[in-house]
């Protein structure tokens, strides 16, 4: 079933043609992503999907009685709103009528609470407060937070929680992995490829575009490409795109010589049949003109020599109050060290890398650096820059040529288009690039500085797949040392060939091995009940007897379930009471949150053996 149309659609900026006579449709339950180059109109093919900006041409037609939830990558919340204020306000109608009873209880509104109680009761909605608990829990938000002290992160996380709390039937979401850490987005993934609903979001997250996505459409030279399968299934039908699109200039071309030397060779065209072969040569000239972009990057760039001592950790320890971060912790660093860097919010990733830089002193041991050692540091912050600042200027600010390998050298303008900036992109004002855009340019300053030690805190963040892919083939024949900090799977398992694992109280685990071997390692160890092997096959399907210990471990779980059918059956019980206060609210709706996810995966285990049983 058709919910989505879009027909001829364009938009320009000035002279900027964005995309043009643009058509597709989307089908109930279609998970579908938009992939192009930043600054090629993504986000604004969205906003105009949702209703937030006007299209200069063509028809877009959802749905009718659809429920359409849209999240932004930015969004401007009021910093004295709480965190409860925001999500409630998704025009949920029961989310709306639990955030109305929360506010008559901090009221102390008799009548209203008595009001407000028949009518969730009504809606049968005393479990939405469990929902929105569990939501609030996986992405580490806490209800009673006000915006104002909170991270863009953070931020991003609540617009993401607005929408899957929304109960919508198509979802839109800018880049919703963003400040998400692995867990979430491991959840996050299951959640979507799980649901109902139609999904059409922009993400440049490779696995997550793989093991979600079943339709990608490419926005390409502003005309719109779609390819009805994932990732791997687009990669492989743009490739024969381009080998097609290659043969046909080339044809072209040597069509085009041939008749390039007719055209010289005759008179202004008097016949219908002269202008019909001048009219043909016009089309093949133009196809024949057509270039196919080389979106590889490679800077093969003169480095300082790196000496035998690099960077060394020496028994160092570091803490803030109660909390240890670092303990003891000796690392020397190689030369071409290929390191990664994970573990949750708040472990000492950040700390680490700020005493690597000398940004700060350790509390105890001592870390030291060699003498010809060169730091490039790229962050998260978004670049600074006067209105004014051409795109070329803040190359030149910190080189005008860079040095290359056998005395070579590359100038500001060589290397922007090396970065993927082409000419016509070097006298625009920065203001006007997109943010992946700026991201992608402070990036090349970093590297435009020589570094002989890169460190980079989650560099793909707002890049597209075609900047992502050069900088790999960049980082790939790096000849210095490299730390990355990073949520991306995909770029972690190219790059990296070793992990250090933060896990918290100054406990740090060396890993060698990729990402990828890391996350499945991780969640093997985290499997509290693990399946039984499967029996070898027999020609008579034959089950088998429960060993004695699963005899005792099937009893246990009857048990436990069984008790924790009555407590869920109490917590929702007193939810529906309407006497708690608004913290006694919230906290009870953890605990069910919490105890219905329980209650889930012990049944799962209780089903696994009653059927082997």
């Amino acid at each position: 079933m058709n919910v989505l149309s879009v027909e001829n659609l364009e938009k320009s900026y000035g002279e900027k043609i964005l995309f043009q006579n643009v058509t597709f449709g989307l089908d109930q339950g279609q998970k579908v992503a938009l992939v192009a180059k930043n600054g090629a109109g993504k986000t604004t093919l969205l906003r105009c999907l949702c209703g937030m900006e006007s299209a200069d041409k063509g028809n877009i037609v959802f749905r009718k009685e659809q429920r359409v939830s849209w999240m932004e990558q930015t969004e401007d919340f009021d910093p004295n709103a709480t965190v409860w204020d925001l999500i409630a306000d998704n025009q949920h109608e029961n989310h709306q009528l639990f955030y109305a009873y929360n506010q008559a209880l901090e009221n102390n509104d008799t009548a209203e609470i008595d009001r407000l109680t028949d009518a969730i009761t009504a809606n049968n909605a005393w479990g939405v407060e469990a929902e929105i608990a569990k939501i609030v829990q996986i992405l580490k938000l806490n209800p009673k937070d006000r915006v104002g002290s909170l991270s863009g992160g953070q931020k991003k996380r609540i617009s993401l929680a607005k929408v899957l709390l929304a109960d919508a039937d198509f979802f839109i979401l800018d880049e919703p992995t963003n400040h998400l850490d692995l867990d979430m987005i491991e959840w996050l993934e299951s959640y979507l490829s799980s649901t109902n609903a139609t999904v059409f979001m922009v993400t440049h997250d490779r696995y997550f575009l793989e093991s979600v996505c079943d339709v990608i459409l490419e926005l390409d030279e502003k005309n719109l490409y779609k390819y009805n399968g994932n990732f791997s299934y687009y990669l492989y039908k743009k490739a024969e795109r381009q080998e097609q699109l290659a043969s046909s200039i080339e044809k072209a071309q040597n069509t085009f010589r041939s008749e390039l030397e007719w055209i010289r060779k005759q008179p202004k065209a008097r016949g219908t049949k002269q202008k019909a072969r001048i009219d043909a040569f016009l089309e093949v000239k133009e196809t024949a003109s057509q270039k196919i972009k080389n979106d590889s990057l490679e800077l093969l760039v003169k480095m300082e020599r790196l000496g035998t001592k690099i960077v060394e950790f020496h028994k160092v320890s570091k803490a803030f109050g109660d909390k240890t971060l670092l303990q003891s912790f000796s690392y020397n660093f190689q030369r071409q060290e290929r390191m990664g860097i994970v573990g949750n919010n708040g472990t000492g990733k950040t700390t680490f890398v700020k005493m690597l830089l000398g940004e700060i002193a350790p509390d105890s041991g001592k870390v030291v650096v060699g003498d010809t050692l060169f730091f490039g540091h790229y962050t998260q912050d978004m670049i600074q820059f006067k209105d004014d600042t051409k795109v070329i200027d803040i190359v030149r600010e910190v080189a005008e040529f860079i040095p290359l390998e056998k005395g070579r050298q590359l100038s500001a303008a060589q290397l922007l288009e090396r970065f993927l900036f082409p000419r016509d992109m070097h006298y625009q004002f920065v203001s006007k690039l997109s943010g992946g855009e700026k991201r992608r340019l402070k990036l090349l300053r970093v590297l435009m500085s020589n570094p002989n030690f890169l460190v980079l805190d989650e560099p793909t963040n707002d890049l597209d797949l075609f900047a992502m892919t050069a900088l790999e083939d960049y980082l790939k024949t790096f000849q210095g040392c490299l730390v990355v900090i990073s949520h991306d799977r995909y770029f972690m398992d190219k790059i990296t060939d070793h992990l250090l694992v933060f896990q918290g109280d100054g406990v740090i685990d060396d890993i060698l091995g990729n990402y990828t071997d890391y996350r499945k390692n991780q969640r093997k160890v985290k499997e509290p009940l693990k399946a039984e092997e499967k029996p070898k096959e027999r020609t008579e399907e034959v089950k088998r007897k429960l060993s004695y210990k699963e005899q005792i471990e099937i009893k246990t779980l009857e048990a436990e379930i069984a008790q924790m059918e009555i407590e869920k059956e109490r917590l929702t019980q007193q939810l529906s009471e309407g006497a708690l206060s608004n913290e006694d609210l919230m906290k009870i709706g953890e605990d069910l949150g919490q105890l219905v996810q329980q209650l889930d995966d012990k049944s799962n285990r209780w089903l696994i053996l009653a059927e082997l049983q």
